[in-house]
């Protein structure tokens, strides 16, 4: 699996269960963090490894 299909695929489910956790985790109680909060940063992250999986396959790296 080359690099940029492997970061596009941890970024297409990175988003996915961010997602998952910011719709599901409303009113789950957590001392430290708050759960939907917690989802928008991995749906962030998620991202940003998907357009670096984007920018490697444009580029022709592996």
């Amino acid at each position: 699996m080359s690099k940029s299909r492997q970061y596009l695929t941890e970024g297409v489910v990175t988003i996915l269960i961010g997602l998952l956790v910011w719709r599901f985790t409303g009113d789950v109680d957590v001392p430290v963090v708050t759960l939907t909060k917690v989802g928008i940063v991995m749906m962030i992250v998620g991202g940003v490894l998907s357009a670096n999986g984007l920018w490697h396959a444009a580029r022709g790296r592996t």
